[in-house]
């Protein structure tokens, strides 16, 4: 795990493609192209990747955030879905801060495809934990 702009990438978030494009405690943009792998059984993106990239910009957000000692989990999440993205398509993520205090970090994110149209809106809330390093990787509540 790093901290400030430098944001430690899951192996689920690499294998899924997405990239960060920019990252500051006041706005997170990251993007992922859609792939086959990505697609439903209807031929477009599925539901629960689309939720991955935006798990991914919030939780980066909210990480920009962390007091020092600090990681983040997500804790709540509501998405609403208007309109679906094609196999081939570029989604981008935009995350924004609602509220950004001691312990939580609530987060907008807002997806497009590569015409402009939006894809989804998501309310998140992203929950500070404290972080000892423990090697099993199981965080501590603090």
């Amino acid at each position: 795990m790093e901290s400030g702009n430098h944001v430690s990438w899951s192996n689920f978030s690499r294998h899924l493609g997405i990239e960060q494009v920019s990252l500051d405690p006041q706005r997170a943009v990251y993007r992922m192209p859609v792939l086959e792998q990505h697609a439903n059984r209807n031929g477009v993106l599925h539901g629960g990747a689309l939720m991955s990239l935006v798990d991914q910009v919030a939780g980066s957000l909210a990480f920009a955030n962390c007091p020092p000692g600090s990681t983040n989990v997500t804790l709540e999440a509501k998405t609403n879905f208007f309109r679906f993205a094609r196999v081939g398509d570029v989604v981008t993520a935009v995350a924004v801060p609602l509220h950004a205090g001691r312990t939580t970090v609530v987060a907008q994110v807002t997806t497009t495809r590569g015409d402009g149209k939006e894809l989804s809106a998501t309310m998140q809330t992203q929950l500070f934990i404290r972080w000892d390093g423990d090697p099993t990787g199981a965080p501590t509540q603090g």
